[in-house]
């Protein structure tokens, strides 16, 4: 039996797959690639409520489409991407690691001395699809933190679960958790 929930954000609506995390707990698959249409929609809504900032960072890989389509809207020339691991291009490596909710390993992030010196001194706001437990935010606030940038915001198309109370994020909806018969957690 398939679940889905009915997504309302930015005037759109997304049926999204629930999947199962552990036996307790289900989650729904908000994947931005390929969704034109949600990433101009989301990138516009996003932008009429960020903060003032220089330069903004995403981790790799869901928030890179948002970030670049944010990045044309706003007319910016740069954007940074934490990469999931050290390219052989990058330079000075800067990294933390990261447990995301959707990922069964720990994750490198790294980013380049050329990234580094970009945000140095410079308002960094944090951009990504989704924040759910906060720790891929954190890793990436670590990393801006540690090459002296100053956090500008934290963004998301969606705050998930316990996020959604947060006060020091901004987002366009809520998206609840669900348990294993699809329900929302509540």
């Amino acid at each position: 039996m398939s679940m889905t929930y009915e997504l309302q954000v930015a005037g759109l609506t997304r049926n999204l797959p629930l999947c199962k995390v552990n036996n307790q707990l289900y989650i729904a698959a908000f994947v931005m690639f390929g969704d034109v249409e949600m990433t101009v929609t989301a990138a516009k809504e996003l932008l009429k409520i960020a903060p003032p900032y220089d330069i903004m960072i995403t981790a790799e890989s869901k928030g890179i489409p948002l970030l670049h389509e944010m990045a044309r809207q706003s007319g910016a020339d740069n954007y940074i991407v934490a990469r999931k691991g050290p390219k052989l291009y990058m330079q000075d490596l800067h990294t933390t690691y990261v447990n995301s909710i959707t990922t069964e390993s720990r994750q490198m992030l790294c980013i380049s001395g050329k990234d580094s010196q970009a945000m140095k001194g410079k308002r960094v706001l944090i951009v990504d699809d989704v924040i759910s437990t906060g720790e891929s935010v954190n890793a990436l606030e670590t990393l801006v933190s540690e090459v002296g940038g100053m956090i500008a915001g934290r963004m998301a198309v969606l705050a998930e679960g316990e996020a959604a109370a947060r006060d020091d994020i901004r987002f366009l909806a809520p998206l609840p958790l669900f348990h294993p018969d699809g329900t929302p957690i509540l």
